[in-house]
């Protein structure tokens, strides 16, 4: 076994054993949180959009819909908002807007509404978005609402407002997954795979258990999760639809059964399997249960990710002597090497119009997220913590959700896709793991 682990270059082979196979194989072991989502912006963007965001007028609504979209549109990277103290007023209909007053606080544009209760727990919400220097309508809309939806109303309306203003569709309405483990006394811990809101709230827990849980992956649809988890004492890979709770195990080979990355079309999962002796990437047909065996190599093959168009999947592999990212055809054939600048490359993802892709990037002890521009082969690194991983493209291809640590802490944070806009994502207590930006 321990030939198949260790290639030439001796340290970026212990760190790609450390920081890949043995994460597929182990877990980890340090303790981890379950607790809500804040989000701190840690770095803006000196050219965004200046936009402010009138507080709703309310009729006793139990959440705030102005400052969830307020929230939204700021952690997007591409507008600046307008704090509320600041404000000449609180407009809640066109009519009451005396847009002078707003050109001259440099505001470009404006958005205003209002939440009306209309009994039995339902609501109907109405909010416009105005051009501030045109002084009309961009956009207007009223909808109804239950309650337990009045989130879920407002990620809404920032997803109208963000397609509106920059012709890309908005994710505030996804969902992301991520791991996390609980202690349970002194010695036992609980992990959970956890899918919440893209903006932390309404934590749901899809499966938990003491043994690790790992490698969440987004069906196509975003109605099912394939996983890898320990539960059974080894290694199985399972998928799990989320409105029943179904699940199957669709591999539970011997050894190493990880990195489950769903195609396309939601039909095949591509997988790491070293049943026959070292890792190797597979595609696993999931009607038929049928392997296809892509590569063969002695070196360590792991981390498939597929191209939007299906065509190709590109992995990680040490086959050169340190880890580095490398494409194969996805009906197999000859694998090519993507990657020559640095010291490590690893866990590669297309972006959603397969021009960019994401990677963790390394040089000595540093581990950072970068992006490779397809067409040029260049690489722009976008991060600057020593830990980051797990990188994870946001449906419209905006942003980047990675892991990252300080010390022995775990978080989660986010960059925009030119480097400009940082965010945190902080839980109120213990670590999380593994983040999935569900399409």
């Amino acid at each position: 076994m321990t030939s198949v682990f260790w290639s030439a270059d001796v340290e970026v082979s212990v760190n790609f054993f450390r920081r890949i196979l043995f994460i597929v194989v182990f877990g980890f072991n340090v303790p981890f949180g379950h607790a809500a989502l804040t989000i701190e912006i840690t770095e803006g963007v000196e050219s965004a959009v200046p936009i402010a965001v009138v507080p709703f007028a309310s009729q006793n609504a139990p959440v705030n819909i102005s400052a969830v979209v307020n929230a939204d549109l700021e952690r997007s990277g591409f507008f600046k908002m307008m704090s509320e103290q600041g404000m000449p007023g609180r407009p809640s209909t066109a009519a009451e807007v005396n847009f002078k007053d707003w050109q001259t606080l440099g505001q470009n544009y404006l958005v205003i509404g209002q939440v009306s209760d209309v009994g039995g727990g339902q609501y109907n919400v109405q909010f416009q978005l105005l051009d501030v220097y045109k002084g009309g309508q961009l956009l207007g809309y009223r909808m109804a609402s239950s309650a337990d939806d009045l989130r879920r109303t407002a990620h809404h309306i920032s997803d109208l407002i963000f397609e509106k203003l920059t012709g890309k569709k908005g994710v505030f309405s996804g969902r992301i997954a991520y791991i996390t483990t609980n202690n349970q006394g002194s010695k036992e811990q609980s992990q959970q795979l956890q899918v919440a809101d893209a903006d932390g709230f309404n934590p749901q827990t899809v499966a938990s258990s003491v043994e690790p849980l790992m490698s969440p992956s987004w069906s196509p649809d975003g109605k099912k999760v394939a996983y890898v988890s320990f539960e059974r004492k080894s290694a199985a890979i399972y998928v799990q639809t989320l409105a029943t709770g179904e699940r199957t195990r669709v591999a539970e080979y011997p050894g190493i059964n990880g990195a489950p990355a769903w195609s396309p079309d939601g039909t095949k999962l591509a997988l790491t399997l070293s049943k026959d002796g070292s890792p190797d990437i597979y595609v696993l047909d999931l009607s038929t249960r049928s392997l296809n065996k892509l590569t063969k190599s002695f070196a360590i093959d792991t981390e498939p990710s597929w191209s939007p168009d299906g065509s190709s999947i590109v992995f990680t592999s040490d086959r050169g002597g340190k880890p580095q990212i490398y494409s194969v055809p996805s009906q197999g054939g000859q694998e090519k090497r993507l990657t020559f600048s640095g010291d490590y490359n690893a866990r590669a993802s297309f972006s959603p119009d397969g021009k960019n892709l994401v990677m963790v990037h390394g040089n000595g002890n540093d581990y950072r997220i970068a992006v490779m521009d397809m067409a040029t082969r260049s690489i722009n690194v976008l991060t600057s913590g020593r830990s980051d991983e797990s990188p994870s493209f946001a449906p419209n291809g905006t942003m980047i959700l990675y892991a990252s640590k300080k010390g022995r802490t775990g978080f989660l944070s986010a960059v925009t896709l030119d480097g400009k806009m940082q965010q945190k994502l902080v839980f109120n207590s213990g670590e999380v793991r593994e983040p999935s930006w569900a399409p």
